[in-house]
């Protein structure tokens, strides 16, 4: 059935101010459960769905993942989900906010391999994007529906204009495929944009993420017009000279020219320079 008509049969209608949009192609909602779930580990681990719905994507990642915790905020829609998978014994519902769910407790009690997925809203996709980073370490991989600006975003190489701080922390963390382009009319309603499907691999191991390498890029991007020299100013000049040295960093670059490794190789250098 579809989402235009289950909404309408229990008298509701998407909200804007939760930026729902709904999955409407089946055959894509299996694609995207497929990309979570490969074939190797069918019946096996715990997939959080971020963002649930009306449970078109739930549908085939339960016939995929041995548990799956579905997450939904709307709490008009959470019985919908309940009276659908009334009977499905490995689903559990969770009415929370995707951004602010302690996801770690969840994986504390659930079987691996973990793996995050959904279509996430345009509101908040920074946000559940830089929590999946920081859950990188536990994850097998994370598949996200997003707009495609934000997925040219995450695929971007250096060099490119695409290419910027969500770029480097993500790439720092996971491995970044795009593995599907969808057009507006997959969705009820249609977005007035494009949207793409993102596979984000885990890193084993993952760069380190931590206040050096934080304050270098943010540094280095706050300012990307202009070089490395004057976009770092506010940091300790002779520390940030030093340490560019050591990782063979060109300060008269600017920061979009620096790969992910470069990146983390200066802040190597900078977390040990004095």
């Amino acid at each position: 059935m579809s989402s235009r008509r289950i909404l309408r049969e229990h008298g509701l209608r998407p909200k804007k101010s939760f930026g729902q949009n709904f999955l409407e192609d089946p055959r894509l909602c299996a694609q995207i459960a497929e990309l979570a779930v490969p074939e190797a580990e069918r019946g096996q681990g715990t997939v959080v769905e971020l963002g649930a719905g009306l449970g078109a994507l739930t549908e085939p990642l339960l016939a995929r993942a041995a548990r799956v915790v579905a997450v939904e905020r709307d709490r008009d829609l959470v019985p919908l989900l309940g009276e659908r998978f009334a009977e499905v014994e490995h689903l559990t519902i969770v009415e929370a906010d995707a951004a602010r769910l302690d996801i770690d407790a969840i994986f504390d009690e659930a079987p691996p391999p973990w793996v995050l997925a959904g279509n996430l809203p345009y509101q908040i996709t920074g946000r559940l994007v830089e929590r999946a980073t920081q859950l990188a370490p536990r994850l097998a991989r994370a598949v996200f529906m997003v707009q495609r600006e934000v997925a040219d975003r995450l695929v971007a190489e250096p060099g490119h204009k695409d290419y910027g701080m969500l770029t480097v922390f993500t790439q720092a963390a996971f491995s970044v495929r795009r593995a599907l382009r969808v057009s507006a009319g997959a969705f009820h309603p249609a977005p007035k944009v494009d949207s793409a499907v993102v596979v984000l691999e885990s890193r084993r191991p993952p760069f380190t993420e931590d206040e050096a390498f934080r304050d270098l890029v943010k540094a280095a991007f706050g300012q990307r017009r202009k070089t490395l020299k004057n976009a770092l100013k506010r940091l300790d000049g002779a520390r940030v000279a030093a340490s560019a040295a050591a990782a063979g960093v060109d300060l008269d670059a600017r920061a979009e020219t620096l790969s992910v490794e470069t990146f983390a190789a200066w802040a190597a250098a900078y977390r040990g320079a004095t």
